[in-house]
């Protein structure tokens, strides 16, 4: 069973969480008004800053001009590595897999040290023969290693103290990361890309997957329904290769400066450059360090269905979204439902901190009322007749926790998927509950390490540099 802190947390959380849904349905909304909001003014949040601490710089950026969406993009200070170090980290990760018990921290060490730890993966679907130790700490920091300074990328002055990947530095030399397209969870009416605990969260993510995070600030109901959100993930989808294609143009344009006593400044480049595509800048960190054929999308609770959502659409893409490509994808606890009742939806309808009535009431204000079903292609993933077949789907993992009512259906989305040869495991967290890896920063539950870990091992699959694969 979950611990009494899940439970008095879960208790004051369905309670809260209540009294803002109502309050919402009581309120009226101009539904002409595109804008829309990303955040709710009651929820903390965690400021962004552009300087490595613990290991993440993060910065926010407005995307669109026509409406509130933005991301917050969290950088690993692994991205310090020069290029050619891909393997040497690689093999520094494999050595310390090896060594584990003498490089612990305190938590970790705790931790590892608690034999039950062993059997909170509950059980697993999908994946012949899942590891059965716990490793803690498999991603540490190399920042230490590394000199900052003779790589000329962190500016100190009195306008900007953070990280900047130095323009006059070739883009080739710096160390590309994959990218991760993070949806939070919040019933598509609260939470936001900064909140506290998705920062908490997405930092722990970065790390551990070592890969660039860009949490996406979509907008909320009922201000902006569907399709807005759906919309939203799939715009970000897009703004980031039109980000690639920006900086393999200024790279260009870069290489061809200084040729017969041009004096061109790079800031002119750029400069050049959005006046040619519109109003998106470059954005320096992307430019400098993602690498957009390795992309993951990540949705957690109702993010899982946006994130089903747009890799549908990137499959239908195809080539007109290169550079990007979705390698993978991972449902944490998704937000589904269906007319027609699963075992877990009938046993658990009361289940810890999204019970059912709550999930239908957060249902009922993000579908416009003239469509509203359960069985609303947002809502169920299993309705015959969806217009991607499964087969084509990216990688799927899925996580789902114990005591969450919402746990069947999303493991019979797997099943079909499986049923495809799509490999598209099942991880189950034993004692766990609908959110637990994703408000961890609240309960410091050992499940939510367990999961990232996990997660960082399924995704490494899928995002290892060619001739430089990670591996345990």
């Amino acid at each position: 069973m979950p611990s009494v802190a899940v439970k008095l947390y879960s208790v004051f959380f369905k309670f809260l969480l209540k009294h803002r849904l109502q309050k919402r349905t009581q309120s009226t909304f101009d539904d002409n008004n595109p804008f829309g909001v990303t955040s709710r003014p009651e929820d903390p949040v965690a400021a962004a800053n552009p300087s490595f601490t613990d290991g993440v710089a993060t910065k926010d950026i407005h995307i669109d001009a026509f409406t509130s969406l933005s991301v917050r993009i969290f950088l690993p200070d692994t991205c310090l590595a020069a290029a050619d170090s891909e393997s040497h980290c690689n093999s520094r990760a494999r050595a310390r897999t090896s060594c584990r018990s003498s490089d612990l921290d305190s938590t970790s060490a705790a931790l590892g040290a608690n034999p039950n730890l062993q059997n909170l993966r509950r059980s697993s679907y999908g994946v012949p023969g899942t590891p059965k130790t716990y490793y803690p700490n498999r991603r540490n920091s190399y920042s230490s290693s590394i000199d900052a300074g003779s790589l000329n990328s962190k500016h100190e002055t009195a306008s900007y103290r953070g990280y900047s990947p130095s323009l006059e530095n070739d883009h080739q030399t710096c160390r590309k990361l994959p990218i991760m397209l993070q949806f939070h969870g919040g019933g598509f009416v609260a939470g936001s890309k900064d909140s506290t605990a998705n920062d908490y969260f997405c930092r722990r993510i970065a790390k551990l997957c070592d890969v660039i995070v860009i949490a996406v600030g979509y907008r909320l109901a009922p201000e902006n329904r569907y399709p807005a959100a759906f919309e939203d993930g799939l715009k970000v989808l897009n703004w980031l290769g039109k980000q690639a294609n920006l900086a393999e143009c200024s790279k260009f344009l870069g290489s061809t400066r200084g040729g017969g006593g041009s004096d061109l400044r790079r800031s002119d480049i750029y400069l050049h450059i959005t006046d040619t595509f519109g109003a998106s800048m470059v954005e320096p960190w992307l430019a400098a360090h993602g690498d957009p054929s390795r992309c993951v999308l990540l949705g957690v609770s109702c993010g899982a269905n946006i994130a089903d959502y747009v890799a549908r659409k990137a499959v239908e893409a195809g080539k007109r979204l290169d550079p990007v490509k979705v390698v993978a994808q991972v449902l944490m606890y998704p937000f589904f439902i269906g007319s027609v009742p699963t075992h877990s939806e009938i046993k658990l309808a009361n289940s810890y901190f999204y019970d059912k009535a709550m999930c239908l009431l957060a249902w009922k204000l993000f579908l416009p009322e003239e469509e509203f079903s359960l069985d609303h292609p947002a809502a169920n993933p299993l309705i015959p007749g969806r217009e991607l077949p499964l087969k084509h789907m990216p990688p799927t993992l899925t996580v789902v926790a114990e005591h969450d009512w919402m746990r069947d259906r999303a493991i019979a989305y797997s099943e079909e998927l499986r049923k495809v040869n799509v490999d598209a495991p099942v991880l189950e967290y034993k004692d766990a509950v609908h959110e637990f890896a994703t408000l961890d920063m609240l309960l410091k539950t050992p499940q939510a390490q367990v999961c990232a870990e996990d997660i960082a091992i399924w995704v490494k699959k899928y995002i290892s540099v060619r001739g430089h694969e990670f591996s345990y």
